[in-house]
């Protein structure tokens, strides 16, 4: 019970953590192509839109990783391993995405003030969406890895055989 228990909770928090990701994504388009900057600015850096982002999001990312490293870790003998393992490194490599890309501009754009659009504001705007638009695509392909970990279960791991010499050795 206790490994379904762990396969439920970790589908739960990944897809959680994609939430938001994807919520970035949909919102992309109209924040890039129709917003105003003053608008842009307004809604993403002064009226707190992104606040539950942050306050839940670190978590919920964190929990995305954890989890399924444990699920790769549980299922290291099992078909899934290779798919909870490979979910497990996009979900951490999204968090080096934001940790690269999307937090030195979160840290930029929490010295603004009203007034005058900065002048390097294109630039960060880009960035800040670009860096979101990169994590949505890594949590869905870590998503879709979980998934299939979970649904590729029940039989041993495959082993390889390495011939040398005539002789076969299991690897």
């Amino acid at each position: 019970m206790g490994w379904l228990v762990l396969r439920c909770l970790t589908l739960v928090i990944a897809a959680l953590s994609l939430g938001p990701s994807f919520a970035h994504l949909l919102e992309a388009g109209p924040r890039l192509m129709v917003w105003s900057p003053e608008l842009w600015r307004d809604a993403t850096v002064f009226n707190g839109q992104y606040r539950l982002f942050g306050i839940l999001g670190g978590p919920l990312d964190g929990g995305a990783i954890l989890l399924a490293g444990a699920l790769a870790y549980g299922l290291r003998k099992e078909a899934g391993f290779r798919f909870a393992l490979a979910g497990a490194i996009l979900y951490l490599v999204s968090l080096g995405v934001w940790l690269s890309v999307v937090a030195p501009v979160n840290a930029e754009l929490a010295t603004w003030q009203p007034g005058p659009i900065p002048e390097d504001f294109a630039a960060l705007r880009n960035r800040w969406e670009t860096g979101h638009i990169v994590m949505t695509f890594l949590k869905l392909a870590g998503f879709t890895a979980l998934v299939l970990s979970v649904l590729d279960r029940g039989r041993p791991r495959k082993e390889f055989r390495v011939f040398r010499g005539g002789s076969e050795e299991q690897a």
